[in-house]
């Protein structure tokens, strides 16, 4: 990979890192939300959850309504929203303005990172495109495992002021990265219906079902880890926290490892996710009460999600590789809805059934990515279009 291309990446995963920041790094400060503006904590929780709606609805469509600009300028447009969205969080005198100041940017959120993944296809040649994509996951990964923490740390020691500052000043920072990349105008402009053409064909709507199931039984149990180490390892919190550094540690390794898989052996990856990934919930069952097999258990398991998370993009990039940044924005809106999903299902499963419960729909969400994943396989990809079957 040339010098050039390299810069280009970090540039655009530089960017990355700092909306993920924006998106989870509030995570880490809720609770000081809540009692700063006198909000219960399922009221300031809307801050999590309706940022996660608004970009699972914008998701197939903004990206599409960008695809023929320059992609630098609409990077520089998405960032510097998320600027000025951060500095009126800074200066939000009451959560209705807090709250409005978190969705809006966030509408905006699936056209950088399709863009940006789109770019980092495109920088390299076409063999290496997976290994460039991975890159930009690193900016994902490290924004979702840095954000909270940090942000928390900030708020406990200053104020959430100073965490929403931080906020800014990490999306400043982005937003003069990308001045630094080249100008990128889109070659060969498309019509929306022909980026659309997609959605007729039942190879697509395959992959959208096998993504949505694939992280519905990542996130429905991963969104539940502190719980289940609390309740299940019996682990005091700073144990648990030490835990989760693995886990998100693990996750930039797994990024690596994905680019190489998809690289090496893409249909073979996809088919057996599910049953690594099921391998790993069984570990959990069966040894998920002693500490230290349950910390090697979270850096695989951190390892495993990264993976997941690039089979998922692959699935529905190359479903439609022809529309790049309206497939990447259907993977994004995909992946969202199937957070949605798990988490909702884990919810009810730990409060029906116990929090051991929690595995056995990990194992249902695989069972059904299984499922489309083999349909899709069977089919394979349209005439036309490179096949990635077996």
């Amino acid at each position: 990979m040339a010098r050039k291309n390299q810069l280009v990446l970090i540039l655009l995963t530089i960017g990355v890192f700092g909306i993920l920041n924006t998106e989870m790094g509030i995570v880490g400060i809720l609770p000081s939300i809540a009692d700063h503006f006198h909000v219960s904590i399922s009221k300031a929780g809307l801050l999590v959850s309706l940022f996660a709606l608004a970009v699972a609805i914008s998701g197939p469509i903004v990206p599409l309504l960008f695809s023929g600009f320059n992609r630098k300028k609409v990077l520089l447009l998405v960032l510097g929203t998320f600027v000025l969205g951060n500095i009126v969080s800074l200066l939000a005198s009451s959560f209705s303005v807090l709250l409005l100041a978190r969705i809006i940017p966030a509408f905006l959120h699936p056209v950088y990172v399709s863009i940006a993944l789109t770019a980092a296809a495109a920088s390299v040649p076409k063999e290496e495109a997976q290994k460039a994509i991975s890159i930009v996951f690193m900016g994902v990964t490290g924004g979702m495992v840095l954000g909270s923490p940090i942000s928390s740390y900030i708020a406990s020691s200053a104020s959430i002021e100073m965490a929403m500052l931080y906020f800014t000043i990490v999306n400043v920072i982005a937003f003069i990265a990308i001045l630094f990349v080249p100008s990128m105008p889109v070659e060969e402009k498309l019509s929306y219906g022909s980026q659309l053409n997609a959605l007729k064909r039942s190879f697509t709507w395959l992959s959208i079902a096998a993504v949505i199931f694939i992280n519905a039984a990542m996130y429905g149990v991963s969104s539940y880890l502190a719980v289940y180490l609390a309740a299940i390892t019996h682990i005091p919190g700073k144990a648990i926290s030490f835990m989760l550094f693995v886990f998100g540690g693990a996750s930039i390794i797994g990024n690596i490892l994905a680019g190489r898989l998809l690289t090496k052996s893409t249909a073979k990856s996809v088919v057996s996710f599910p049953f690594v990934l099921g391998a790993v919930y069984l570990l959990f069952i069966m040894m998920g009460r002693l500490a230290v097999p349950m910390a090697l258990i979270m850096f695989v398991f951190g390892i495993a999600v990264a993976v997941g998370n690039n089979i998922s993009q692959y699935c529905i990039a190359s479903a439609a590789p022809e529309a790049p940044e309206f497939s990447n924005g259907l993977f994004l809106a995909s992946g969202n809805i199937g957070v949605t999903i798990g988490t909702t299902a884990g919810g009810w499963l730990i409060t029906g059934m116990g929090t051991q419960a929690v595995i056995a729909g990990g194992f249902l969400f695989l069972s059904l990515s299984l499922i489309f994943i083999l349909l899709r396989n069977r089919i394979g990809q349209p005439a036309g279009f490179q096949s990635d079957r077996l």
